[in-house]
């Protein structure tokens, strides 16, 4: 495993995280693809033992069960001074119009709630999950430095929002001598690129780690495009993001296919190996439902394109629609 720097900040991450939004009671939320507490466990002892330090939950997946895992998981597994773990704030958990959102109310509460769950006195990194245009950004930031000068967190990460509104974040949170966020979680894989217009070079003229979410599309990087599964039966996103371009799409996936057929590797290594080469990027969060998800993600790694094979990945790519973060 290899370990760097999430950005310009000191702490030290895995070049993977693992995603935990797979990992939650089934039927809670909106993610009925949940696999329960007794079969989750084994993906995160399988993730530690290949060296990976850094996991990702969030507060809404699974309504909270994700994070319950979790902080049993690690605290069953290992020493909880030696992992990262990330959790996510923005959105509702219930019908409360005081749920979900940006606002100091809304952090204080969550971020108390989310170390409730995971069984920790602290959070390594607490990430907006998205941009609240009903809060002002001053409230929410002086809030997000509130919490980390508390103790209760100890550094802060967004996702999903526009370049201009994480801009802004960054600015008014200097301005004020408030916490800066030290990482960028966001939309990023051979399929969708739109991020390298603003996003990833301003993340590195700016010392912000990337740590991109859904790095193999859903798994339509990973297999046959047409291979259905109950992710993909019950996921619309995949349809926002992917639906309007798919036949470019294919495209990109047929040469994936073709160079992990010339190098006698699977998909998922050549399509990771792709991102991990791109200098912005810090650890992709890469989701595990098999245990040969994990083993392909670390493998590639190891796995470096040569400039030919980068150009045949890169050819088919068409711009796509900005998708507004919902």
């Amino acid at each position: 495993m290899q370990y760097v720097r999430l950005g310009s900040s000191g702490l030290k991450v895995s070049r993977l995280a693992l995603g935990c939004m797979s990992y939650g009671e089934p039927g809670l939320g909106t993610h009925p693809w949940s696999l329960p507490e007794a079969e989750s466990l084994p993906f995160v002892a399988q993730a530690l033992d290949l060296g990976i330090n850094f996991f990702d939950t969030a507060n809404i997946y699974s309504l909270g069960t994700s994070e319950e895992f979790l902080g049993r998981a690690v605290r069953r597994l290992t020493r909880r001074e030696d992992v990262v773990i990330a959790t996510k704030v923005y959105e509702k958990l219930t019908d409360s119009p005081l749920s979900g959102g940006l606002s100091r109310s809304a952090i204080m509460r969550e971020v108390d709630a989310s170390l409730r769950r995971l069984g920790t006195d602290y959070i390594d990194l607490y990430i907006v999950h998205r941009w609240d245009p009903e809060t002002p950004v001053e409230e929410t930031m002086e809030a997000l430095h509130d919490v980390v000068r508390a103790g209760k967190v100890r550094y802060l990460g967004a996702s999903s929002m526009h370049t201009w509104q994480f801009v802004r974040a960054q600015y008014v949170a200097e301005l004020h001598g408030w916490t800066r966020f030290v990482s960028m979680q966001n939309h990023y894989n051979l399929l969708n690129r739109e991020e390298e217009r603003e996003m990833l070079p301003y993340c590195r003229a700016e010392g912000v780690g990337v740590t991109p979410w859904s790095p193999l599309a859903r798994g339509r990087l990973a297999r046959d495009w047409d291979t259905a599964s109950a992710r993909t039966a019950g996921d619309p996103v995949q349809e926002r993001f992917y639906g309007p371009t798919e036949q470019a799409d294919r495209a990109v996936a047929r040469v994936v296919a073709d160079i992990a057929a010339e190098r006698g590797v699977p998909m998922a290594q050549v399509a990771l190996a792709w991102l991990l080469s791109r200098p912005a990027v810090t650890a992709p969060v890469v989701g595990a439902t098999a245990p040969h998800h994990l083993r392909d993600a670390v493998a590639a790694l190891d796995l470096v394109l040569d400039g030919t094979e980068t150009q045949r990945l890169e050819a088919p790519y068409v711009p796509h629609a900005v998708v507004e973060y919902v």
